[in-house]
Order: structure tokens, then sequence, then C-alpha cells
């Protein structure tokens, strides 16, 4: 491949289609959030992208912080098993918090990260995502805000990868099988 463009099947969202969404979110979590300090915790490292335009659309003082926090590996299946790799640094106590996240596809690794900001003692833990993937939904987890819902198709770009690849593609995409397919024989070798 001469581009990462090459890797993409075809588009699902163009840029124009994400600016629409983050927009929309934005002034919807102003609303919501009118009057509180609300601590914004970006999952890692697929929200990045997705978690800088949607605070440039929210008129709010807000803290930032993130937390990466990890079930795929590298692989195109959630493995099911958590792990924190990149933890917070703010105190949740008594906060209302908003986790930004790229894609909730089984929802496991959302489940984990709201249940353990609330067990720390935040005030509320709410999820903004942009894409929300509730056909592979394996447990039962509230999205409160969210973009759009997509299928099952394997998404890249704006911030979602495949093996660490193609987060900076400025659209969302449908790899190509072709792609998976040789990553898988290559890993295999």
């Amino acid at each position: 491949m001469k581009s990462i463009h090459d890797a993409v099947d075809h588009k699902l969202y163009s840029e124009e289609d994400i600016a629409e969404m983050t927009k929309r979110l934005g002034q919807q979590l102003t609303k919501d959030y009118a009057g509180k300090r609300v601590l914004v915790v970006g999952a890692l490292k697929g929200a990045i992208f997705f978690l800088t335009d949607l605070l440039r659309e929210m008129d709010l003082a807000c803290d930032i912080d993130f937390i990466d926090v990890s079930s795929y590996g590298n692989g195109t299946e959630s493995s099911g098993k958590i792990t924190v790799t990149h933890d917070l640094e703010a105190d949740v106590t008594g906060r209302d918090v908003l986790i930004v996240e790229d894609i909730v596809d089984t929802g496991l690794t959302l489940k984990f990260m709201k249940d353990e900001l609330l067990s720390r003692g935040a005030n509320s833990v709410k999820c903004c995502v942009l894409l929300n993937k509730t056909a592979r939904r394996t447990t039962e987890v509230d999205v409160e805000y969210y973009g759009t819902h997509v299928g099952n198709e394997f998404v890249i770009g704006y911030g979602m990868d495949f093996a660490g690849l193609y987060r900076n593609l400025p659209y969302i995409g449908v790899i190509k099988p072709e792609v998976v397919e040789e990553f898988s024989k290559h890993e295999h070798d």
C-alpha cells in the first residue's frame, strides 16, 4: 500500500458527517452540564481526535484527564479481558465525570470504566461516544450520548485503528478484508 487510504474498502462517515455529530453532541453536553465543572476523561488512544473536536464544541469550563483501558490487543475481536494501561491522575470523588470514547462495541470496557469510577466516589459517570455499535453488545451499559449507530463492520479512522494503524485517517471507513487477512498471515508466521 502506498497510502493509508488504500486500506479503506469504503467510507462510512466523511469529515463533514463527523463535524455535524460532534457539534450536535457538544451543544447537548453544554446544555446538560451547564453550571457544573465536569471532568472529561478521554479513553486512549482512540478517542483523542473525537475528544479534541468535542471539547471545542463544548462551552463549559472542564477538567481533562485520560485513561487507557484495552480489551482488544492487536486483533479485530475483543478478548474480553480488560487491562488498564494508564490510569487517571485526577481524584474523581464527588465529581461529575464524562467518559469520551470513539466507539462502544461489546460494552465490556465502558462498563468496567463506569463501574470503576463510580467505585472511586464519582458523583455521576456518563459516556459520550461517536459510534455506538449495539449489534455486538454483550453487556448491559448505558451510552448516554452518541453520534450515531454503526453496524458490525470493522471501522478505522478518526482515532479507530487496526493493529495500531489508520487512526490518522480524517474520516471513518471500513477496512478492506484483505488488509486484515494479510496481517493475520504475517502474525502467524
